[in-house]
């Protein structure tokens, strides 16, 4: 559930004097999106992003002059210029529900993870879907995610974890979800090739599982 596991550790860092094509030839050629600007000591003061890059470069419906005097004048502009300087940032023990917070309330696409203001990894997007995907199961082998119904009987949820653990059935994950309507459901992540027999079991000991 922690940062420090699913960044990215020691990013490519920039410093705030670099060229604007320097910068974007990194980008390019590594497949990144966005890069941590550090200062001599290694200190974050910016972020720079490929919008960032994308919003200085001439547009296309511009003339061929007006485009190449844009280019030379992108060519001679510093990351300084262009990079912001308002930065969320994540510290390793930071968690999941941490990042998706802040990359929902503020809308960015990766966030810097630091120590006493250096930078020691980036967290992006991808590597919160990455993380929740490992944390949920999904595409495991054998996986399969069942919804039973929450009737709020004291102790289902110890119901269902004993009736699996006594038929040694491997599970992964169990949520209950509060849903605002009355469906209120339970699900169970279980790793098995033999679903139906989970079903009867399941629905044997009086619990309705909500099938497809």
């Amino acid at each position: 559930m922690y940062i420090s596991r699913h960044m990215t550790p020691d990013p490519i860092t920039v410093s705030s004097a670099m060229l604007l094509p320097e910068a974007r030839a990194l980008l390019n050629d590594y497949h990144f999106r966005h890069l941590p600007v550090v200062d001599e000591k290694g200190l974050l003061v910016g972020m720079l992003t490929d919008r960032d890059l994308r919003s200085a470069y001439p547009s296309s419906v511009l003339s061929k002059s007006e485009r190449r005097l844009v280019y030379e004048r992108v060519e001679q502009t510093i990351v300084a210029e262009i990079m912001s300087t308002e930065c969320v940032s994540l510290g390793p023990d930071s968690t999941l529900d941490d990042a998706l917070f802040l990359f929902d309330r503020d809308q960015l696409g990766a966030l810097p993870v630091l120590i006493d203001e250096r930078v020691v990894g980036v967290f992006s997007i991808r590597d919160l879907t990455a993380a929740y995907k490992k944390l949920f199961g999904v595409g495991e082998k054998g996986a399969v995610l069942i919804g039973i119904n929450d009737d709020g009987s004291p102790g289902i949820m110890t119901r269902i974890v004993t009736l699996l653990e006594e038929h040694a059935i491997p599970f992964s994950r169990l949520l209950r979800i509060d849903h605002e309507r009355d469906d209120k459901t339970i699900y169970l992540r279980i790793n098995t090739f033999k679903i139906t027999k989970v079903y009867a079991l399941l629905e044997d000991a009086g619990l309705v599982v909500k099938r497809a």
